[in-house]
């Protein structure tokens, strides 16, 4: 695993030097930044494999910090939020964040998070060169209607014109596009694309959906593509070409 970079951006030096011991025993390389400002310039200057962002921090907090980032970068977020912040999580995952930890946090679930983030993320580098012969098949560009989504490339498409997606994003389209017409329930939705068991609660599931739409769908408030089954979940009922 070494030559993996992670930031960590936390005002607690408690938590940051916390995460930062555990990540380095898994042989990850953790930068850390003390307020938003620190984060953002740590960002500019290296590249990294997945950000830990806390929601609150001085001088630019994280929800800012997840917004710039998100004009240039796909880079996995996971964002550190306090228990009466729900409308911060929301906030955050809305524009761009790909998971969420509320304090206070186990350390291990942490760090099973970012593994299971960093395994999804994978195809994003060169790391997964040595599997090519082996995930040829999952590697096929998808179609289904306009849309055309290249797991090689990283990229989709709708009507030909280049849409970009966050790293979450592209996940969870690859999902539904992989499943055409069937039916998953929210927490099978999460298992699948966020590589845990550990659902919180469903909006995150419902917040990334929702942006999708607006990326994927004519009409977002009367979707086409990604269809609400009512009292079970969701399917994907783009024809697959």
């Amino acid at each position: 695993m070494t030559g993996i970079h992670i930031l960590i951006a936390d005002d607690e030096k408690e938590i940051r030097e916390l995460l930062k011991t555990y990540l380095e025993r898994e042989t990850y390389v953790a930068d850390t930044a003390h307020n938003g400002e620190e984060a953002l310039r740590l960002a500019e200057e290296r590249t990294y494999s997945l950000i830990v962002l806390d929601l609150m921090m001085p001088k630019v907090d994280g929800i800012e910090v997840c917004r710039r980032l998100r004009q240039t970068s796909n880079v996995p977020i996971l964002m550190l939020t306090a228990k009466d912040q729900e409308v911060d999580k929301l906030v955050g995952l809305s524009i761009g964040a790909d998971d969420y930890i509320t304090k206070p946090f186990s350390i291990h679930e942490v760090i099973a998070r970012i593994k299971a983030h960093l395994r999804r993320y994978k195809v994003l580098g060169s790391e997964n060169s040595e599997n090519n012969e082996n995930s040829s098949a999952a590697e096929k560009a998808l179609t289904s209607g306009g849309l055309k989504l290249d797991p090689k490339t990283f990229t989709m498409s709708k009507d030909g014109e280049e849409i970009a997606l966050t790293a979450k994003e592209f996940e969870l389209l690859k999902f539904f596009m992989t499943h055409p017409e069937q039916v998953f329930t929210k927490t099978q939705i999460f298992r699948q694309v966020w590589n845990s068991d550990y659902l919180e609660d469903d909006n995150t599931v419902m917040v990334h959906i929702r942006k999708l739409r607006k990326k994927i769908e004519e009409d977002p408030s009367d979707p086409k593509r990604i269809v609400t089954v009512w009292g079970i979940g969701y399917k994907f009922a783009g024809e697959r070409l």
